[in-house]
């Protein structure tokens, strides 16, 4: 009974990941119609859909205070709110200006999820069962990116240049899905004991824990919270030298999660496609619902191996396989005047292996790892910094992905699509699999293995100063 009452908690919460990936994932296939609806070019499709990342990130840099001050649960509530307001007004929007505006507005809703759910899930869930149950949010995301490229695919009609607009409508039911479902789950009890309301959190620990591991769980965290009562929740507390490779972690692995270019294929799969020689808007989003499918088995994978297999093992077994895949595609990409036909069928199969790995490994684990690895009193500023940084580096990845195809576009080897030369993605994936191998020897160092360790431990381990690599093993 008890594990069903985890999976439920965490299944509603992890709504807020399927909102995040439906909400960035709409827009892939929404710009091929509003860019001809409002007649707009590349670079101000770029602001567009920047302007979501913005958001996040103002939601991140802004929210991780209040999270640790007013509760994770009210937060959470609080960006499903925002969430239903910012899928009717992207959908209303009359003009580009008003399009960015309900984006970057909508975007707060994501920063905030991005953290707040995955700090809720690993605070009410015990040690055995964590990595699955966080990684659940990552599954949300795929599923929330799935059923984007689904909604797209039924609304999609090249006849009618305003189709996009109900694409984004349809993000208000699962924000609904969200606020009424989080409105009957419990706070979290880690950190209603860290506000004093011991009563409130070792009851909804006795619904969640077995009656041998609840008391257990009960004085570890108060024990924890007796070291650091003399400590300040600011951002200077997270510059201690105890924290500083939780720190480097939370920072750095999601730079490496966003500059491998995930968000590249996410956003602009059918522009990628369309370069691949696919024919029409319809038939390139036909190919990027592949890429969500891929996405979202392959994060199930991850799921069911988080807490069996450790994190570090399937970090390096899916850092190796974006390598190759992105130098395989670079490849095929600069090779099509000798594949023909054959290459359009092979750069969109390696796309899907690049993809099944960034699901199994880096894409899960970075917002799991972020959850865990801060001390009770920063968790809630310490998750937002994690966040924070994945969206202004997701942000500069977008941004920039146009204008690195172009730069990095080998002569002869160009593209055209409608007499417009779009440059070639070759230079642009060989670049982000030179960032995954970086990725690699960084996590060898840097990549700790908290498989069944609890959130207290790994706060003890960082007081005691141990190296990250060595965690599991003391």
């Amino acid at each position: 009974m008890k594990n069903t009452m985890i999976y439920v908690i965490a299944v509603i919460a992890a709504t807020g990941g399927l909102l995040f990936g439906f909400d960035t994932g709409v827009i892939s296939g929404a710009i091929p119609f509003f860019q001809e609806d409002f007649g707009l070019d590349n670079s101000m499709i770029e602001v567009v859909t920047s302007a979501g990342l913005v958001g996040a990130i103002l939601g991140a840099l802004f929210c991780g205070k209040v999270t640790d001050v007013l509760g994770r649960k009210i937060v959470i509530l609080a960006s499903a709110i925002i969430f239903t307001i910012g899928a009717i007004w992207s959908g209303f929007s009359p003009d580009v200006e008003q399009l960015i505006v309900s984006r970057l507005f909508l975007g707060v809703a994501i920063g905030v999820s991005s953290f707040a759910v995955p700090l809720y899930i690993a605070e009410i869930s015990p040690a055995n069962k964590r990595g699955s149950l966080v990684s659940m949010f990552q599954l949300m995301i795929t599923i929330g990116v799935l059923a984007s490229y689904l909604s797209d695919l039924l609304f999609a009609d090249e006849s009618d240049l305003s189709c996009w607009r109900p694409m984004f409508y349809i993000g208000v039911v699962p924000a609904l899905i969200l606020l009424i479902g989080m409105l009957f789950m419990p706070e979290s009890p880690r950190w209603l004991i860290s506000r004093g309301r011991d009563e409130e959190g070792r009851r909804i620990l006795s619904r969640i824990e077995s009656s041998e591991t609840m008391e257990e769980s009960y004085k570890t965290i108060k024990n924890e919270l007796e070291k650091s009562r003399e400590e300040s929740s600011s951002f200077k507390e997270l510059l201690k030298p105890w924290l500083r490779n939780a720190l480097i972690i939370g920072i750095s692995i999601m730079f490496f999660q966003q500059f491998v270019g995930i968000n590249t294929v996410i956003y602009y799969s059918p522009k990628i496609f369309l370069m691949a020689g696919f024919d029409g808007a319809v038939s390139a989003i036909w190919a990027a619902v592949g890429v969500g499918i891929v996405n979202l088995l392959f994060t199930i994978v991850s799921v069911y191996f988080v807490d069996r297999l450790g994190r570090r093992k399937l970090y390096f077994i899916g850092l190796s396989g974006i390598f190759i895949s992105l130098l395989l595609l670079g490849v095929c990409f600069t090779s099509f005047s000798y594949l023909g036909v054959m290459g359009k069928w092979l750069s969109i199969i390696l796309v899907f292996i690049y993809v099944a790995f960034y699901a199994i490994s880096i894409g899960p684990l970075g917002w799991l790892i972020i959850s865990e690895i801060f001390p009770q009193k920063v968790r809630g500023l310490g998750s937002s910094l994690g966040s924070l940084s994945v969206w202004v580096f997701n942000t500069i990845v977008t941004f920039t992905f146009f204008k690195i195809v172009k730069a990095f576009t080998i002569e002869g080897t160009e593209v055209y699509l409608n007499g417009e030369n779009l440059g070639n993605p070759a230079g642009a994936f060989w670049f982000y699999a030179l960032v995954a191998l970086v990725a690699i020897i960084w996590g060898y160092f840097y990549v700790p293995e908290t498989k069944g360790v609890t959130l207290e431990k790994i706060e003890e381990y960082w007081r005691r100063g141990g190296i990250p690599r060595r965690l599991k093993r003391e």
